[in-house]
């Protein structure tokens, strides 16, 4: 029994010495003796009693965020390591008291207070510094510490707009997209506009198109527009964002199959689908890339695309001229390999002789080929010129793809009528159509 009594006598006094040990150091670090008040809880952290508490940490927390952003020590190498252990010490006591009741006492609150401080003039400056990577990891702890300060009401705001802009894009600017939207998304439902706001629309716009996310890219959209209403940006819809933000021909047919999934017969995305595979089957410049293994599974998708955008549009003739363009250009990568297998063959043959059959049957198998391809071309430009015919008035531009159906028209039916060779009904009808089309042309007056 006098065992017990002496070892609870040893217990309630090692207590009691905890207790004195908070209030020594408490009450140095509230004299803002720092650097003694450090000490002597360096010291006290050596006693399993007095860390058993949160009040040991958050006293750590305050004092050595103190001591870092005192006038003797801040902008120092140590300044740095200072604000790590407070924020660790802070951390901890989180952990061990959930809902920080002790930032009730006004010295404690000193604390967080100071890393918020320290946290967000070091992230801006190495936002201003465009060091965005270092600035983000120091804004987002700024982030935690400014949540902490507003849900204790020692911040008098409900949204600390400067801190999450600066996290946001620093964020944005390190490759973080994710973290970027999550802080955008909190400036965006607190509807903050202004000077300097808009990119965070325009990102969240961006973002949830990317994300495939279309309820949150119209909401954004829609958020952008009513407080931005002088901006072009908010009136681009889900198919400019398909082609916009893809680099590469296959990121884009995949954006557009993507939004067309949902509404195959949009007349926009038909287009504009048609129009970037045209582009791919038709590259421009002296050294063409060569064409796609698949081109002739794209050919058919273009026009597919092209005639469900025509039908969604009528009285509009562009979808067809694309078309009829397509095969003439094809045609005349034709007529290359004609030319070229003909200059061979005479080449080849020996004057008064028969050019050999395989020649011969090659050269049948290239005309035939010339003339399906020419054939693709007719019936597009055909709509085409029926379209622009019927317009009250034309166009500068319109007359002169007018012009060039026409034209191409007259080409079309003269090969035909020589085809016809020993078919005089096919050869006068033929013939009929190239005169037509020529005097459509010359009927063009620019």
């Amino acid at each position: 029994m006098k065992r017990f009594f002496l070892l609870l006598t040893v217990s309630l006094s090692v207590v009691a010495v905890s207790a004195q040990k908070y209030d020594e150091v408490k009450t140095l670090f509230m004299l803002n003796q720092f650097e003694k008040a450090k000490t002597e809880l360096d010291k006290a952290f050596t006693n399993a009693k007095f860390i058993s508490k949160p009040e040991a940490f958050i006293l750590k927390a305050a004092i050595y965020a103190g001591l870092g952003t005192s006038e003797t020590k801040k902008n120092t190498p140590e300044a740095e390591q200072l604000m790590t252990d407070a924020d660790e010490a802070f951390a901890k006591f989180k952990s061990m008291d959930p809902k920080m009741e002790l930032l009730s006492d006004l010295s404690y609150q000193n604390g967080p207070i100071n890393l918020y401080s320290n946290y967000y003039t070091t992230g801006y400056k190495d936002y201003s510094s465009n060091k965005w990577a270092t600035g983000l990891a120091k804004l987002k702890k700024a982030v935690e510490y400014s949540d902490i300060l507003i849900g204790r009401k020692l911040l008098t705001t409900t949204l600390d707009t400067n801190v999450l802009i600066l996290a946001g894009i620093t964020a944005e600017k390190s490759g973080n997209a994710d973290d970027a939207a999550n802080y955008y998304t909190r400036l965006a439902e607190g509807k903050v506009a202004g000077d300097g706001f808009e990119g965070v629309y325009r990102f969240l716009v961006s973002h949830s198109f990317a994300k495939k996310d279309m309820t949150a890219f119209e909401k954004y959209k829609a958020m952008g527009k009513d407080l931005y209403p002088k901006s072009d940006y908010f009136n681009y819809d889900k198919i400019d964002f398909a082609v916009g933000l893809m680099d590469n021909f296959n990121d884009k047919l995949a954006a557009l199959e993507q939004v067309m999934a949902t509404d195959p017969d949009n007349q926009k995305a038909n287009q504009v689908l048609g129009e970037i595979i045209y582009d791919t089957l038709n590259p421009k410049g002296d050294n063409p890339p060569a064409a796609p293994a698949n081109a002739a599974e794209l050919e058919k998708k273009m026009i597919t695309a092209f005639n469900k955008s025509a039908n969604g549009k009528p009285g509009y003739e562009i979808p067809y001229l694309y078309i009829g363009d397509h095969f003439i250009n094809k045609a005349t990568r034709v007529n290359e390999r004609r030319e070229a297998h003909t200059k061979d063959m005479k080449a080849r043959t020996k004057p008064g002789t028969m050019s050999s059959k395989e020649d011969v049957a090659k050269r049948d198998a290239l005309d035939k080929e010339y003339g399906e391809t020419l054939e693709g071309a007719r019936e597009p430009y055909e709509k085409a010129a029926a379209i622009l015919a019927a317009k009250d008035h034309l166009e500068t531009r319109d007359k002169q793809q007018y012009k060039k159906a026409a034209s191409y028209l007259a080409d079309i039916f003269a090969f035909k009528k020589i085809m016809a060779k020993g078919k005089p009904a096919d050869q006068a009808k033929y013939a009929a159509e190239e005169k037509k089309w020529n005097d459509v042309y010359e009927s063009i007056k620019n």
